[in-house]
């Protein structure tokens, strides 16, 4: 069901982009769009990683320079039966983590100083597994599809309503459907990416506790990072904000309504819900 979800939610970007593409050259406009997205989605698949840990200053470890980190990592993608994957800390205060990758085989798990702070074992392995969760979903790459498709509506839609505005000579009427659906295409995409990044994260939850063999461990850390987050947000670009463990942009009323993240109160109930169902302890 979850797969049928995801299937659709992608195809619903896609005919927006589609859409929003033909406002501005027709048949050719929608051609183009798809080329732009299909050369967007390709730097994502090969560079996203990269380009995301060098924006956050991300530094590769070894065994010795963060030992509690790389032996959680360590034993738990064995665990997973995942290939062990780079391990990077990230010089912030704010307590944090997330995976990226295009693959399991070439997969990063990095985690903020701030996070070995206020964390004990158990909430870092949850933590971890929560992250090589994501890596055996794909949801690293899925996470760069949906954000570059958004990102690619967004810039298709930009230049229709500049285009209707200033070179357009169609009738009234078809340049207010223009511009109107140049203004909601993005907000459209912007929900669909949402609705992927959040159902991906239930998903991360539950896996993450399948691989830690407890529940516990997660939910606690999800409580102190949701809290420590807020009073140490992290300064995270918008656009990668659902890459991370928990929001990590200012808790206000804008942030949490377009949020991709779901409310921690409620991941913690699925969590702890799921100890029943499967028999974790």
């Amino acid at each position: 069901m979850n797969t049928i979800k995801l299937v659709f939610l992608l195809a619903s970007m896609t005919g927006i982009l589609i859409l929003v593409g033909s406002l501005v050259a027709g048949r050719l406009g929608a051609l183009g769009a798809l080329v732009v997205a299909a050369v967007m989605n390709f730097g994502s698949y090969w560079y996203s990683d990269s380009l995301i840990l060098k924006m956050y200053q991300a530094r590769e470890v070894s065994e010795t320079q963060a030992p509690e980190v790389y032996a959680a990592v360590k034993s738990l993608a064995a665990r997973a039966q995942l290939p062990m994957p780079k391990v990077y800390t990230i010089p912030e205060a704010s307590p944090n983590a997330f995976a990226t990758g295009r693959d399991e085989n070439h997969a990063a798990v990095a985690v903020t100083d701030g996070i070995v702070k206020i964390l004990n074992r158990q909430e870092l392995e949850g933590v971890i597994a929560h992250e090589l969760s994501h890596i055996r979903n794909r949801d690293t790459l899925i996470a760069s599809i949906t954000a570059t498709m958004a990102g690619a509506i967004v810039m298709v839609a930009t230049v229709a309503k500049w285009g209707v505005l200033f070179g357009s000579d169609t009738g009234e009427g078809s340049s207010l459907v223009a511009i109107v659906t140049a203004v909601v295409a993005p907000i459209a995409a912007t929900i669909i990416q949402m609705a992927v990044s959040r159902s991906r994260e239930y998903l991360a939850d539950e896996g993450g506790a399948q691989v830690a063999g407890s529940p516990y461990g997660l939910a606690s850390a999800l409580g102190k990072l949701a809290k420590a987050s807020r009073s140490v947000p992290l300064d995270a670009n918008p656009s990668t904000a659902h890459i991370f463990i928990v929001n990590p942009l200012s808790n206000t009323f804008v942030m949490n309504l377009f949020s991709t993240h779901p409310p921690v109160e409620k991941r913690i109930e699925r969590l702890l819900k799921n100890t029943v169902k499967t028999g974790l302890q």
